[in-house]
């Protein structure tokens, strides 16, 4: 028999931030792909390990062990809710990730709801909509993006039905190149043609504060294994009334108050209970609240901060680079988060991360589940850059709590050494 022995995770912590949130990792390995799944926050682990004892039914029981969890349940819900500004009247639904929440509301809409977009977006901002949705093409900068939005949203309520429901759908953070959206101008331009909008708030979230009530946006939609806490769980937060005429997205028990003999004699809970059939992820609700919670005692201007010389670094270090080219939506020094996608001239994008890996640094590479995105953005940097060799894929590198100079000095470094 082979044993293959594991590395212990570590703790990964930047003194400068003592007291603020740790994630796990392990010795020697260089994580640089925090926009696809983020480590574990120490805190996520130890809120999991805490309640495990006491794992039980939630919602299904009468014992002590059962309504523990039910407790810790609906508390990880309001603190969730509370973290991203919940208003009083919202439902806070529990999904697996994002793109669960927004499926969950695909299926939710009116009928006859025209969904805008932009070809901007993730897979899952763009797939779940129905037919006869509106994808508006890639601004050059946010302004326009609000001024494409307003003309289009005055073209529809022109048209031949303008009393029907109209959801805008788009991005706090692209997944592609981190670069930040005007949500709030965009919410503002939405609620002026009397339409509905939910924002993407996957990439957002990790690194800004989020608050629906700030942002006067109707949905929100967050993945907690982007945040910290993998342990499959996301949530829908918005509107009641839309979510509470939709027909179960899961139908089972809990999504039912009386179910009759009769086939389809069946009286729906209302509120989240109506679209989270089946047994609860527990453990992922509380881990995800347990992030939130913490982020919500952290010094975020400090976090901010932090991750803004990061990614400076990060840029600058491959900007100085003659075989690497950045891929941007809006001009270079557009707001961002910590994630950056770039193609090595030359070279073949897996076969790069395949390198870097056998260096210990793991980022990702291809399209980024953005295909109509990163295949426009490769077709501007090879034409900005003048080259015709690159390849049709591309490289991000994302960056997070625990990331440090090294990783990405390291990072630097190992793509100039490439031949």
């Amino acid at each position: 028999m082979t044993v293959t022995l594991v590395p212990a995770p570590v703790v990964v912590s930047d003194p400068a931030l003592a007291g603020s949130l740790d994630v796990l990792g392990v010795p020697g390995e260089i994580n640089l792909d925090y926009a696809a799944t983020a480590p574990c926050a120490r805190v996520a682990a130890d809120a999991v390990t805490a309640l495990l004892p006491w794992y039980a039914s939630v919602h299904r029981g009468a014992g002590a062990l059962s309504r523990r969890c039910t407790l810790a349940y609906e508390r990880a819900r309001q603190t969730i809710g509370d973290f991203f500004g919940a208003r009083t009247d919202d439902h806070v639904i529990f999904t697996r990730n994002t793109t669960d929440a927004l499926n969950l509301l695909g299926r939710a809409l009116p009928a006859g709801t025209t969904v805008v977009t932009f070809a901007g977006e993730h897979h899952a901002n763009l797939l779940p909509w129905p037919r006869g949705s509106v994808r508006l093409p890639v601004p050059a900068d946010p302004g326009e993006a609000v001024r494409a939005l307003d003309a289009a949203l005055g073209e529809l309520r022109r048209a031949a039905n303008p009393g029907l429901p109209v959801l805008v759908a788009v991005t706090g953070a692209s997944n592609v190149t981190g670069e930040l959206w005007p949500v709030a101008d965009l919410a503002r331009v939405a609620h002026r043609h009397r339409a509905r909008i939910a924002v993407d708030a996957a990439q957002l979230a990790p690194h800004a504060p989020v608050d629906l009530l700030a942002l006067d946006v109707d949905y929100l939609a967050v993945s907690g294994h982007k945040l910290y806490a993998p342990f499959g769980a996301g949530v829908l937060i918005g509107r009641a009334d839309w979510l509470d005429a939709a027909p179960p997205y899961l139908a089972g028990g809990g999504a039912t108050v009386r179910v009759g003999a009769a086939t389809h004699d069946v009286t729906w809970n209302v509120g989240p209970a109506r679209h989270e059939g089946g047994t609860p992820n527990l453990l992922g609700a509380v881990a995800l609240a347990a992030v939130c919670d913490a982020l919500a005692g952290a010094d975020r201007d400090a976090l901010h901060a932090r991750e803004q010389r990061l990614l400076a670094r990060l840029r600058e270090g491959l900007a100085a680079l003659p075989h690497v080219v950045e891929l941007r939506t809006f001009g270079p020094e557009a707001p961002r988060v910590g994630i950056v996608s770039f193609v090595v001239a030359g070279r073949d994008s897996a076969d790069v991360a395949a390198e870097l890996a056998a260096r210990s640094i793991g980022v990702r590479d291809g399209l980024f589940c953005a295909h109509p995105l990163a295949r426009r953005l490769l077709g501007e940097a090879a034409a900005r850059s003048g080259r015709r060799d690159l390849p049709p894929t591309a490289l991000r590198a994302s960056i997070g709590l625990g990331s440090t100079e090294e990783h990405v000095d390291r990072l630097v470094a190992a793509l100039a050494a490439l031949d």
